[in-house]
């Protein structure tokens, strides 16, 4: 009884300290600063938030849909009388406002905690230090409702190469034969970075490729000049990487970082026989079949790589049901491109990137999604 009773004072005191309350200052609650974009209501959402200064913190914040602004909001945390409010104003795209000339959204400050902001009406939980949700409570028609706002905050990685990519009016058909008006406008960008392996003539190697999307995918159009297609291990997830194949690189929130055994980005291997693999969250290969649609057309030394990528978010889950997000103009993401050369030898010879990548170490992509360049969606 003695031990049982200790053992639930633990468990109270643990919980105690968990919850503590801390001071109404704006000191406490720095950890908002920064960028921070997510998606709601089917757009892009960005918020903005500055360090605390003068008494307040100030922020703007920006609802994309379709590629257009929808409506802005202007929002401050002010120091009032021992406490803490946070004030709001909503602006149309034209910036003509919603409320009346002095009037503003009010919410009072409940409590703050380590990893909590409580206002009344809307709440900052910290998930960790680039991520944030936000829940604000939404009137309609007499009704209130909760809503989640997931937030990533923007880390300003190095802009390695940056290319704009144009929406397709009519998808692409993954048949190899890349005959559709996107792909005949399109202009081709090199392959041309050796990532590993000695010097190569353009008879062993020469690559190439071309970028749509739509709403529901990001397209690849590849085209490989190999005088050898090596597939030795008929395992897929057996030196997946020895083999020749194409690597697509996406990271798709453009946030950069270390993904080696995570999907804060994907590397996703495409075998000559169709397979797609990457490192799992168990520190093995996975087939990600369901993440990639390609063809792989091949004529003597020519191999046209016709390609389907849907894009998830780093909430991706390997054992639970996942939903592929939807694109939109505007949008970042990190991306590179890569193919394995194998001429008939255990391991592969080179390893050819879209990206130049500084120092001696250049084989990291797999690892770090710093090294991606970064596409932008545009419309066509």
């Amino acid at each position: 009884m003695k031990y049982l009773i200790l053992f639930l004072l633990v468990i109270l005191v643990s919980n105690a300290q968990t919850e503590k309350t801390l001071a109404p200052k704006l000191e406490n609650i720095a950890w908002i600063s920064g960028t921070w974009q997510g998606e709601a209501f089917g757009g892009i959402t960005e918020e903005i938030w500055s360090e605390p200064s003068a008494g307040s913190m100030m922020a703007s914040f920006k609802f994309i849909n379709d590629g257009k602004v929808s409506f802005y909001e202007i929002e401050v945390i002010r120091e009032v009388e021992n406490t803490l409010m946070l004030q709001l104003k909503h602006f149309r795209w034209d910036l003509k406002g919603w409320e009346g000339k002095d009037e503003t959204v009010d919410f009072p400050l409940i409590k703050i905690t380590e990893n909590k902001v409580v206002f009344e009406g809307m709440i900052f939980e910290k998930v960790s230090e680039s991520e944030m949700n936000i829940f604000v409570d939404i009137e309609t028609k007499g009704k209130t409702e909760t809503v989640k706002f997931n937030y990533k905050k923007k880390i300003d990685k190095p802009v390695n190469q940056f290319n704009t990519v144009k929406k397709a009016t009519i998808k692409p058909v993954i048949d190899g034969k890349a005959d559709e008006e996107i792909w005949k406008n399109n202009t081709w960008l090199p392959l041309d970075q050796r990532w590993l392996g000695n010097p190569y003539t353009e008879e062993d190697f020469s690559g190439r490729y071309k970028l749509t999307w739509t709403e529901d995918a990001l397209y690849l159009l590849a085209e490989i000049e190999d005088d050898k297609l090596i597939d030795n291990n008929k395992n897929p997830l057996i030196a997946w990487w020895d083999d020749d194949c194409l690597e697509v690189f996406i990271d798709e929130d453009n946030s950069g970082g270390e993904h080696q055994f995570n999907h804060n980005a994907f590397a996703y291997h495409i075998a000559l026989d169709g397979n797609v693999v990457d490192m799992s969250t168990q520190k093995k290969g996975k087939l990600y079949n369901s993440h990639i649609e390609s063809k792989r057309v091949t004529t003597v030394n020519k191999t046209i790589w016709e390609v389907r990528i849907s894009l998830f978010n780093d909430t991706y889950k390997d054992d639970a049901e996942n939903s592929p997000i939807k694109l939109q103009a505007g949008k970042l993401m990190g991306f590179a491109l890569a193919y394995c050369d194998n001429d008939n030898s255990k391991e592969r010879e080179n390893f050819i990137g879209s990206v130049y990548v500084d120092g001696e170490d250049k084989n990291r992509g797999w690892i770090d999604a710093n090294i991606f360049g970064t596409l932008k969606l545009i419309n066509n």
